[in-house]
């Protein structure tokens, strides 16, 4: 412990807050919550010998830390929570933000409500249900609404007083009931929603029933094909039926949490129940700092919850202590009223003991598994560091790559690496101003002076972070070139990283260092390289297309800018502007039956 750390702690407040420990790089590696800050930093410092190995790290890497006084201690938990999504520190439970996870959403509120799948839950209103993992796809969720339900999946604006003139492709193919074109009443429709919402609850006979019928009706009529298709969805409709892990004489919903723990690394399981029945379960390894389960658990929960669908009951397998507070947290940041339960018997008490169960499984199982994961991203990191003598712990490692096809449309790419794992939400592009000839020493000096002043900006998440150490491609050309643009601006690490012989060149050595191929630091770096240059392809395809694409048009009569601007926001591609029916192109903003015959004639004409 030095003395800055020794003078700030014998001035700490005994007041609620949360607290940010910092490396010697001002890097934030933790950050916790305490209800006196006081007695909670000093604990760390005190009888450190006490303290389980991964928190005896952690201390060892602390050179300073900061705080912040909240008035209460849910206020401090809120802070800490948002504090670890935005910084991702090391030592912390870190959680994706649910990105990953499929929820269907039902606006409700709609006198046609649609079938769409979002990412997030919001507090609008409307109906949300998932999110869907453990085997059954959100994809063969929609598909049996659809086959079953016919309900829309489709943007197209309608009423009953203006509907469409014709129904889109869904209705041909039996997978949509048309209330676009006023095929179906409002009163019908609502029955279809209401049915599809109650199958969404866990309640299966009548989509069982529905689909029978179509089955054997096709099946009647020699129409072996689509009968197959029915078939098919039946199979996938016993696979989610089949979901039930115990048999529970009351039917409710709820998530439960199950725990399990060797002392070192800690497993925890959500499982998701509706209606009774385990529709799906996810497991968690935890490497925690903390030696206490509750708090472990209680930091697990605030962050899996935010931005997913918040369970009326939440199923816990133990007391906890700070139940009210985490009441109260749920209540504050997804405004929803949630029942922390800790069953002691009947079908609660079942579902917990299964989820435990799983928990203990999946530990034991994929604690080998985490330990590789741990050598391939940390390890790796620590590797690097010593391999290369680098001056810092390269947390945050940025790779960059030129992309350009002669000299038009000219970017590059920044991909960022943190903790060894890639972090796509501080990727970065950069449309390049236009150099003479393919002069990738130009551009790449472009890129990095106009990274530099991005950084003393600070005015984007990314752009403000610091990189401990820079990957470019290429030999020692490149790296003399880029060491000339960085070194006046910042100071960090800048390797390169040459193909073929994977040769790795550092500042001020003349010889390349050359690490083995089986080395977990090599493959680190090849993950940087490789994602920077499949970064940068994709860009620089992407603007190419969108070229081609105005190109094409502005050679199309009466198609100017506004109107080329819709096509491409509502088509995306260029191939499906080009496949578009006469029909599909009407449907686009602006573009009259007129447009979309030249439109559709332009493409077909040339294809003969």
């Amino acid at each position: 412990m030095n003395d800055k750390i020794k003078q700030k702690l014998s001035s700490l407040p005994s007041s609620p807050g949360s607290y940010q420990m910092l490396d010697k790089d001002g890097n934030i590696i933790y950050v916790g919550k305490a209800v006196n800050l006081k007695n909670r930093v000093s604990s760390y410092f005190v009888n450190s010998s006490s303290h389980n190995e991964k928190t005896r790290n952690l201390v060892s890497h602390i050179d300073d830390f900061t705080y912040i006084v909240t008035p209460t201690e849910l206020d401090a938990l809120c802070l800490e929570a948002n504090l670890i999504k935005k910084h991702q520190p090391y030592y912390n439970i870190l959680l994706k933000d649910g990105k990953a996870f499929a929820y269907i959403k039902i606006n409700t509120k709609h006198a046609y409500p649609k079938i769409e799948v979002v990412r997030k839950v919001k507090n609008d209103g409307y109906k949300y249900f998932g999110p869907y993992f453990n085997g059954v796809t959100y994809k063969e969720i929609i598909e049996l609404i659809s086959y079953a339900f016919n309900l829309r999946t489709c943007n197209f604006k309608f009423s009953e007083e203006n509907p469409l003139k014709r129904a889109c492709l869904n209705y041909d193919m039996g997978l949509c009931c048309a209330p676009c074109i006023n095929n179906v009443s409002q009163k019908e429709y609502k029955q279809r929603v209401d049915e599809t919402i109650d199958f969404l609850n866990g309640n299966t006979t009548k989509i069982k029933q529905l689909l029978t019928q179509k089955m054997l009706s096709f099946s009647a009529n020699q129409n072996y094909e689509t009968a197959l298709i029915y078939r098919n969805l039946l199979s996938t409709l016993s696979k989610l039926d089949n979901k039930v892990h115990t048999q529970l004489s009351t039917l409710f919903d709820c998530d439960a949490v199950g725990f399990s723990s060797n002392g070192i690394y800690s497993c925890i399981n959500i499982s998701v129940i509706k209606n009774g029945k385990i529709l799906g379960m996810e497991n968690f390894i935890i490497n925690a700092v903390s030696e206490n389960n509750e708090e472990i658990l209680l930091d697990f929960l605030t962050q899996y919850y935010q931005n997913k669908l918040v369970p009326k009951i939440l199923l816990v397998p133990f007391k906890l202590n700070q139940e009210e507070l985490l009441e109260s947290f749920f209540i504050q940041q997804n405004n929803t009223k949630v029942d922390i339960v800790s069953p002691v018997r009947g079908d609660k008490k079942s579902i917990i003991e299964i989820a435990n169960k799983n928990a203990e499984e999946y530990l034991l199982k994929n604690i080998e598994k985490e330990k590789l994961m741990q050598l391939q991203t940390m390890g790796a990191v620590n590797q690097l560091k010593e391999l290369l003598n680098l001056k810092e712990l390269p947390l945050r490692i940025e790779g960059y790559d030129i992309s350009n096809l002669g000299a038009t449309n000219k970017v590059a790419s920044m991909v960022v690496f943190i903790n060894g794992k890639a972090e796509k939400s501080n990727y970065r592009k950069f449309k390049l101003d236009e150099v003479e000839g393919q002069n990738d020493f130009e551009c790449m000096k472009q890129v990095l002076l106009r990274r530099a002043k991005e950084l003393e900006k600070a005015t984007d998440l990314s752009f403000s972070k610091k990189p401990n150490l820079i990957v470019i491609d290429g030999g020692k050309g490149q790296l003399s070139s880029a060491l000339i643009s960085i070194k006046p601006n910042f100071e960090c690490d800048v390797i390169s990283l040459a193909k073929q012989l994977e040769e790795v060149y550092v500042e001020n050595k003349e010889q390349p260092i050359i690490l083995s191929r089986s080395s977990y630091a090599l493959k680190l770096l090849q993950r940087v390289r490789d994602e920077s240059h499949r970064f940068a392809i994709t860009f620089h395809r992407q603007r190419r297309t969108k070229q081609l694409t105005t190109d094409s048009l502005t050679q199309i009569s009466n198609i100017g800018k506004t109107k080329r601007n819709h096509l491409i926001e509502h088509f995306k591609s260029f191939e499906k502007i080009k496949n578009a029916s006469i029909y599909e192109l009407m449907q686009v903003s602006r573009i009259t039956k007129t447009d979309a015959v030249n439109i559709f004639n332009f493409f077909h004409n040339t294809e003969k």
